[in-house]
């Protein structure tokens, strides 16, 4: 029997053995590098006053990190026997390596932070479906709010100027609320709200589904409650009516006789079963 761990359903990896063994190798790493990239794109979008230098050093690190995510694709893509099937199989990867020049979708990098945590943690598929929908609800919503700020904040007539209005134009896009309070007038900012706008509608029937799963599962576990002491109890019943059987079929014919005349084993009347 082999040691090796099992890889897990939906990976890919049953058929593609190189491709387990790449992953195995760089999940951590590039985990590492998107949550990187997440702090200096909100750096490079928050911090507004630095310095010429330190916004050159931060767009190498964002390039760096697109660098390395592509070289990731290119070398999965030449370990996959099966390159059509792979490419259909990781749309998202892809866009993450063919997006980068424009600069309001390098956001989409983060979706593969989701990704990557769904397959380094061991959860139930519960659990798994739980960790994808809070984890891609709170980088949607952050990698959003930043990318619309830097698409809006300086463009003519804009309402969403600062970090906070983003974040309330996106906390109501996101749950279709939709306030009409602040809205983009960019391009850019309109295909951020697009993402957005789908992101939201799956979360929020990923959470609509775990809602009512959790509402199922609590109904049902109080159902076979009260199923479970119905059983114990009409089985308790039956073990002492078969006691009492046993108890009847233990008598001797005289005492038989007794019960049915209302007599006692001595041939008295039993008075105290009269009225």
């Amino acid at each position: 029997m082999s040691s090796e761990t099992p890889p897990r359903p939906g990976t890919g990896a049953e058929e593609e053995p190189r491709l387990a063994a790449w992953r195995r190798r760089t999940d951590w790493p590039l985990t590492a590098l998107a949550g990187l990239f997440l702090a200096c794109y909100a750096v490079q979008v928050l911090y507004v006053s630095a310095s010429e230098g330190t916004r050159a050093a931060l767009e190498a690190v964002i390039w760096v990190t697109w660098s390395l995510f592509a070289v990731d694709y290119v070398t999965r893509f030449t370990l996959a026997r099966r390159k059509l099937a792979f490419v259909l199989g990781h749309p998202f990867d892809l866009a993450i390596v063919v997006l980068p020049m424009l600069r309001q979708l390098r956001v989409l990098r983060m979706v593969a932070a989701v990704t990557l945590l769904n397959r380094l943690l061991i959860h139930s598929l519960r659990q798994r479906v739980a960790l994808y929908a809070s984890g891609a609800t709170l980088l949607l919503g952050l990698s959003a709010s930043l990318a619309v700020l830097d698409a809006e904040r300086y463009a003519p007539d804009a309402t969403i100027t600062d970090f906070p209005n983003a974040l309330w134009w996106t906390l109501t896009t996101i749950t279709t609320v939709g306030y009409g309070d602040r809205y983009p007038v960019t391009s850019e900012g309109r295909l951020v709200a697009a993402t957005l706008m789908i992101g939201g509608i799956a979360l929020l029937g990923v959470v609509t589904g775990l809602v009512a799963s959790w509402f199922v599962r609590t109904l049902s576990g109080a159902e076979e409650t009260a199923e479970a002491r119905t059983v114990a109890a009409v089985a308790e019943l039956r073990a002492e009516l078969a006691g009492l059987r046993q108890q009847l079929a233990d008598l001797t014919p005289e005492q038989r006789a007794a019960l049915g005349t209302g007599t006692t084993g001595d041939g008295r009347e039993d008075r105290a079963s009269s009225p």
